[in-house]
């Protein structure tokens, strides 16, 4: 985040100031109208960025997710159209995206004050505000990325993905999907969890924070909501006794390690997608 931008720094403080009295009617001023349309605007054109890796570490940027926050206070529903459908929605479709460098596939639902870098694919999906995808990343055919979650590049988002959205509490961990992953068809990623660089979430698989994340070779629990990366995790389950009998809960199994680097056969389809025009 370009903190030290003068202009960043003057709508942070406004955001700030608003979040204080936002139960006040002031909240709905053309001044306060304009300094929360600043900040997305600064979302929309990738200035800034709910959430970002610093060393490693997930650090959220709570007064961006205020600023959403208000905007839903302030928003009335507008009417959108597009083709024979009609939308009632506070959040308008993003615009420009011809000159972005994006390419999008009839049917894609973008939101502003969400980000995509050039070179992303997307495919009829639906892509919430404060979120942000990276370049070359392909996001597939019904894939849900939900508000502030935030995509790395050169990741695969395959068919009926869902990646949670987070916009409350304002602390609270976007989800977060790092460079170079691959999430298998219907994959579901929540509740702030995290899959690592180069890694390969398998089809089906259910990711939150409290999902063991579990090693097949020594049946250690590595994390929560955590795929380590350039490793492979698929779906399991282990057994837990209950007062009413023995029953399996869902965690994800490593059952593969990956060099650094080393592409997974399945990630490698992005290479021929990437390469040309898709169509539907």
């Amino acid at each position: 985040m370009r903190i030290r931008d003068g202009h960043v720094v003057s709508v942070r403080s406004e955001i700030d100031e608003l979040w204080q009295r936002r139960d006040e009617a002031t909240l709905h001023s053309a001044e306060a109208v304009a300094a929360v349309d600043s900040a997305i605007d600064l979302l929309d054109r990738g200035h800034v960025r709910v959430a970002e890796l610093v060393d490693g570490e997930v650090i959220v940027h709570e007064w961006l997710k205020r600023a959403i926050q208000l905007l839903y206070k302030q928003a009335k529903p507008g009417v959108t159209r597009f083709g024979p459908f009609e939308c009632a929605d506070k959040i308008p479709l993003k615009s420009a995206i011809e000159s972005s460098g994006v390419q999008v596939s009839p049917g894609a639902v973008i939101r502003r004050g969400s980000y995509q870098e050039p070179g992303v694919v997307v495919m009829p999906s639906h892509i919430g505000i404060g979120s942000y995808v990276g370049e070359g990343t392909l996001v597939d055919s019904w894939v849900g990325i939900g508000s502030c979650a935030q995509v790395g590049r050169n990741v695969h988002l395959s068919g009926g993905v869902g990646l949670g959205g987070m916009i409350e509490p304002p602390m609270a961990k976007p989800v977060v999907i790092e460079d170079d992953a691959f999430i298998g068809a219907r994959a579901m990623v929540y509740s702030g969890a995290r899959v690592g660089e180069g890694a390969l979430l398998g089809a089906g698989a259910l990711l939150t924070d409290t999902i063991p994340v579990i090693d097949a070779a020594t049946g250690e629990e590595l994390s929560r909501g955590e795929v380590p990366p350039w490793t492979v995790a698929v779906p399991a389950s282990r057994p837990r006794e209950f007062d009413g009998g023995t029953f399996g809960l869902p965690c994800l199994l490593v059952i593969k390690r990956l060099k650094k680097g080393q592409r997974h056969d399945k990630a490698k389809l992005n290479d021929a997608v990437r390469a040309q025009p898709l169509t539907l």
